[in-house]
């Protein structure tokens, strides 16, 4: 498989030795050419000196035979940017790096579905273990065709939740609202701005992706 990076962060780095070491193909793009002098004698990949967030620069990282573009820049706004621009370009899977949790529903709303929050992952990993609890990662609870879909809300969707005209073998599972965790019942109702998180079998992904995300050039994000 091959995986290419934007931005030559500690998190890039990490993540390109561990898919090196198992054999995978990496290539990293990187604005700063001492970065990029510094890294090329320890880590055997390519490299591309440019600004990853340019058209230009993407297509040359060829979208086509790469399976993830990985997004990991210091900068929020630097890599949503990119992400959009990859996703309009064909990268099968974009994965989006955010610092700044704010920036989270913008993700969703644009439908960057995966987002990662690299601090609040490892802090609650770290407060939990400080409690003596032995944290389950939800993806290794969801298995077989069982897939996660989050989407936010929209004004026509403020209706009950048993009004939403989901497809088969498809639930609300929690909402997120004013930041608060809810555990919704059929008859309660949706508001404008709410992030749904559903849980459905993964042939229904495209539909559903079709309705709540912003549309791909040419296609539609789905996992």
């Amino acid at each position: 498989m091959r995986a290419v990076f934007i931005g030559a962060s500690a998190l890039s780095v990490m993540t390109a030795r561990f898919l090196l070491a198992r054999g995978h193909d990496v290539v990293v793009i990187e604005k700063d050419k001492e970065a990029i002098d510094a890294l090329s004698a320890g880590l055997d990949c390519g490299f591309l000196h440019a600004d990853g967030a340019k058209p230009a620069v993407l297509r040359e990282a060829d979208p086509e035979h790469t399976d993830v573009l990985f997004c990991l820049t210091g900068s929020d706004q630097a890599n949503i940017l990119s992400s959009l621009v990859g996703r309009s370009l064909g990268f099968a899977r974009v994965v989006t790096k955010i610092n700044d949790p704010e920036f989270e529903h913008i993700c969703i709303e644009l439908g960057l579905e995966d987002t990662i929050i690299p601090a609040r992952t490892v802090g609650r990993h770290l407060t939990e273990m400080f409690e003596g609890t032995n944290p389950l990662e939800i993806s290794a609870m969801i298995k077989a065709e069982a897939r996660v879909f989050s989407f936010v809300a929209r004004d026509e969707d403020a209706r009950p939740i048993g009004a939403l005209e989901l497809p088969e073998e498809t639930r609300v599972i929690c909402i997120y609202r004013d930041d608060k965790f809810l555990l919704p019942k059929g008859d309660d109702r949706l508001k404008a701005g709410d992030e749904v998180v559903l849980i459905t079998h993964s042939r229904h992904l495209p539909a559903l992706a079709e309705r709540w995300s912003t549309p791909k050039a040419g296609g539609n994000a789905a996992k």
